[in-house]
């Protein structure tokens, strides 16, 4: 499998911010603002929902049949460590689905709560 590289360097938030992380590697995945629900199902069980994320790459588009229905996706993979996380929505066939055209979930079991968590 042939994964696009987005960037060659690694991607750091603001330490004043939330934000969630690799667990395998502790790379930044995302802020806590860009977290739009914590109700989805990944492969691996509960994902979370986000608008952007940082230091990932993506593999191919392909179209899977999803709990929602018929979806183009590409897998979502660390871009340090290369764990698959997730994956992200490219094309929603179903009107209702829209809202999640270029959208991330990641995996709840690969992300660690960083910065500034009480």
């Amino acid at each position: 499998m042939k994964l696009t590289r987005s960037k060659t360097f690694q991607t750091y938030l603001p330490n004043c911010h939330r934000t969630y992380s690799c667990v395998h590697c502790r790379a930044h995945l995302a802020n806590h603002d860009e977290l739009i629900s914590k109700c989805f199902q990944g492969i691996q069980g509960q994902a979370y929902l986000f608008n952007s994320v940082v230091n990932v790459v993506c593999g191919p588009a392909e179209e899977r049949f999803l709990l929602t229905g018929l979806h183009v996706v590409a897998d979502i993979y660390c871009e340090n460590c290369k764990t698959a996380l997730g994956l992200k929505y490219k094309h929603a066939f179903e009107s209702s689905q829209k809202f999640k055209e270029g959208k991330f979930i990641i995996n709840l079991t690969h992300l660690i709560k960083d910065n500034s968590w009480e």
